[in-house]
């Protein structure tokens, strides 16, 4: 694994540990289909959350959230609608961003922007 995968790995590792503890349900972890991925899905009150984990070791190129371009949120829906189709029970969804700042194996910051709209 190069520097972004590892750094992307304990990204997820610690954002599905962050929700868990915040009780959310981790349904799937790196969904894919075709060649739209979903970081995570969980469920929290009957809800289901598709997640959008962005992990950075620096602000230097922006606050990690910032990354995320109309493509990526395109891509997560198109996604989202294929895992809605194949498991129809669920009535609500909602979009979710983590954003996750690391300096070392120290969390600087974790931010849950919940309910995106896009």
């Amino acid at each position: 694994m190069n520097h972004n995968q590892d750094t992307g790995k304990k990204g997820e590792d610690l954002a599905a540990q962050y929700l868990s503890e915040h009780g959310y349900t981790i349904i799937e972890r790196n969904w894919r289909f075709k060649y739209w991925e979903v970081d995570m899905i969980a469920s929290k009150k009957n809800k289901l959350h598709f997640v959008e984990v962005k992990t950075r070791t620096s602000h230097r190129f922006g606050m990690p959230e910032e990354s995320i371009r109309r493509d990526k949120m395109n891509n997560l829906k198109n996604a989202a609608e294929e895992y809605l189709y194949q498991h129809p029970e669920w009535k609500y969804i909602q979009f979710d961003v983590l954003a996750i700042t690391l300096s070392g194996e120290e969390v600087l910051e974790m931010l849950l922007i919940e309910d995106v709209y896009f």
